[in-house]
């Protein structure tokens, strides 16, 4: 199956690089480019995507904006391009509903993996990368209140579940630690992702940070 992707930054340089890497790929194909956040959601709606390539800081819409329209109307994923010092705009990035994120200086085998990671329904989270940069915003920015009362509809298996993925770890990992198989692991986190309303495990990462469920350490 060939993947469409629609790359959108406003450097002609980086997006040309990001569609020449991507487009070399036998079972990728770059269906569009935008060089802004509004032509990244009409290039969406337009071509249908599978992975859309999101830069952060664009002109007419930035693509924290564009990612939030374009997860609220269509079915493409979306991976936010980012650099370290641009932390404060990771989370708003998974608010928004992007199923992970890359950093800008990621080598080209990465990058191509990413996306068919993210095409292939499975998020990107990097257990070195994403899981501290989240812990590093929301210990700034998590609002001190009671705890999230979705938390609620939980069992108390899927909590566990639920903390186990907070902190990054796999199914099989997971299963380890809790005695069970990674079958079970795997119908726990699709059912408290139905009962949460989340749209993927970078979803429940960001809850479980924000309810207080998993609380940040150094990583």
């Amino acid at each position: 199956m060939t993947l469409r992707v629609v790359v959108a930054d406003d450097q002609d340089l980086v997006r040309g690089g990001l569609c020449m890497i991507l487009g070399s790929q036998p079972d990728i194909l770059v269906v569009g480019e935008a060089s802004d956040g509004r032509q990244a959601v009409e290039k969406t709606r337009s071509e249908a995507p599978d992975v859309v390539l999101m830069d952060v800081r664009m002109p007419v819409m930035d693509g924290i904006a564009a990612t939030r329209e374009i997860c609220a109307a269509t079915d493409a994923r979306v991976l936010v391009l980012t650099t370290f010092d641009l932390d404060e705009y990771v989370y708003d990035a998974l608010q928004a509903g992007a199923s992970g994120f890359l950093l800008k200086d990621m080598h080209r085998t990465e990058l191509v993996a990413a996306v068919r990671t993210v095409a292939a329904g499975s998020s990107l989270l990097a257990p070195t990368v994403t899981r501290r940069l989240i812990a590093d915003v929301l210990r700034h920015r998590r609002p001190a209140g009671a705890p999230d009362r979705r938390l609620a509809a939980l069992t108390p298996r899927e909590v566990d579940i639920l903390r186990e993925v907070a902190r990054g770890q796999s199914n099989a990992e997971i299963a380890a630690a809790l005695y069970v198989t990674e079958h079970t692991v795997k119908t726990h986190v699709s059912n408290l992702l139905a009962k949460l309303g989340l749209r993927d495990r970078v979803q429940a990462v960001v809850l479980a940070y924000e309810s207080g469920l998993v609380r940040p350490t150094a990583f």
